[in-house]
């Protein structure tokens, strides 16, 4: 494991650096620097990361384009026919349709919110109560735990959220908006599913991880880089099979937890750091 170890140190060095972004879905986020914007861009640039990447970059400038090239202006201020931009776009079996929702539900939750994040992460409350005080938005109720005998205590107990939980969490909010396309479910995943959630974990990583790398972001305060899980796609799935970082037969979210755990062994604080190792070994053709 020590070899192993010092050899994936040295491949992150050559990967986790800028030269890295150019060919990478990340540069599109790169293109901004307001965070609302870096938001909404990544998350789009993540959700249609499959296949070749240059035309991933290619449909996302396209993309941004429609937008007038601010995606959080547009999402807040757009009127009925500035969507008529939209229609005709298509990367794989994402569409139009699918686009249109995604534009809802990011009007509805930044009416709400400062930042994307809090779709992923509950708002953390300064003060404690007793629950039948409390009033939480609906969809994050369940994750705050109280301990409490009286009214107030002063200071709120709760769990860490684990990145499962807020993966899960984040798809059933993500279609709680009325009369969301049923085509449209096959394009946001969740370990429910059992789905390896390589796009989330993806866009996860770029916006929480913080180095000073310049790759990743780390915008986003309320999750940490050693509760993050490694993306999981076909090029680190194979090289970490490789490396016997992976015994699982299939692919899946307890794959996708397996990986992550002999990372931890390597790095327990930044473990998904190693994604640039094993996914730039892999596409490169080095393993």
């Amino acid at each position: 494991m020590l070899n192993i170890k010092e050899f994936l140190d040295r491949k992150v060095e050559q990967y986790n650096q800028p030269g890295f972004i150019e060919h990478d879905p990340v540069c599109i986020p790169h293109l901004f620097t307001i965070k609302q914007d870096v938001e909404i861009i990544g998350f789009f640039a993540a959700i249609l990361a499959w296949g070749q990447r240059k035309t991933i970059i290619n449909k996302c400038k396209e993309l941004i384009e429609r937008m007038d090239g601010s995606p959080y202006d547009f999402v807040k201020n757009h009127q009925e026919q500035d969507l008529k931009n939209l229609l005709g776009f298509k990367h794989r079996t994402f569409n139009d349709t699918d686009l249109l929702y995604f534009i809802s539900f990011f009007k509805a939750h930044y009416e709400r919110f400062s930042s994307l994040e809090q779709a992923f992460v509950p708002n953390m409350k300064t003060a404690a109560f007793r629950e039948e005080y409390l009033s939480f938005e609906s969809a994050f109720a369940l994750e705050v735990k109280l301990s409490s005998e009286t009214c107030y205590i002063g200071e709120l107990v709760q769990d860490p959220i684990s990145v499962e939980s807020a993966l899960n969490r984040f798809r059933t909010y993500f279609f709680s908006l009325p009369d969301y396309p049923i085509r449209t479910r096959k394009h946001i995943s969740s370990p429910a599913q059992k789905s390896t959630c390589k796009r989330l974990n993806m866009f996860l990583r770029w916006m929480v991880r913080k180095d000073n790398q310049g790759v990743d972001f780390g915008i986003w305060e309320n999750m940490t880089m050693q509760q993050l899980i490694c993306p999981c796609d076909v090029h680190v799935d194979r090289v970490a099979r490789h490396l016997g970082l992976i015994s699982r037969k299939q692919t899946d979210w307890q794959t996708a937890i397996e990986l992550t755990e002999s990372l931890r062994l390597l790095d327990p604080e930044d473990p998904v750091k190693y994604d640039f190792a094993l996914f730039g070994l892999g596409v490169e053709g080095e393993l």
